[in-house]
């Protein structure tokens, strides 16, 4: 199967969870965004990710280059919005494809579980002589 997303909790102080929020907010985009870039930054250094106060950022960039770090790009807030609900919609078409394997591998039970006599092949109807007994889909309601 392919790989599953995961949860991850962390365990903050309000102060910081409030100026977490307006980190959030400065830059517009959700909370859980703002965990899902530090888990990110962390995986992608091979967890070899130093916080440190923005001034610090400041002086080390004027002094090495003229570019900001990190680098910052604007993204129009439909952008992120359609990207979430096509997130939303894969998670969605995941679901549905696993109810849809159960749903298969139950019949392929039932199948098993049926006897050879019960079973009646389409391709052997076609290919039986005109003199074998035939066969009716449907009820046998109407039978008398």
């Amino acid at each position: 199967m392919g790989n599953k997303n995961k949860t991850i909790s962390f365990r903050v102080s309000e102060d910081k969870f409030e100026t977490l929020r307006e980190i959030a907010e400065e830059r517009d985009i959700s909370l859980s965004a703002v965990f899902r870039d530090y888990v990110d930054t962390l995986v992608s250094h091979d967890g070899q990710v130093k916080v440190a106060p923005e001034h610090e950022f400041e002086d080390d960039a004027t002094e090495t280059s003229t570019e900001s770090f990190p680098p910052k790009v604007e993204v129009p807030k439909s952008f992120v919005r359609e990207h979430e609900r096509l997130e939303l919609e894969a998670e969605h078409l995941r679901e549905q494809l696993e109810e849809h394997k159960r749903y298969v591998t139950k019949l392929r039970q039932q199948l098993d579980e049926m006897d050879q006599d019960e079973v009646i092949h389409l391709e052997d109807l076609d290919q039986g002589e005109e003199d074998d007994a035939s066969y009716r889909i449907g009820s046998f309601d109407n039978l008398e």
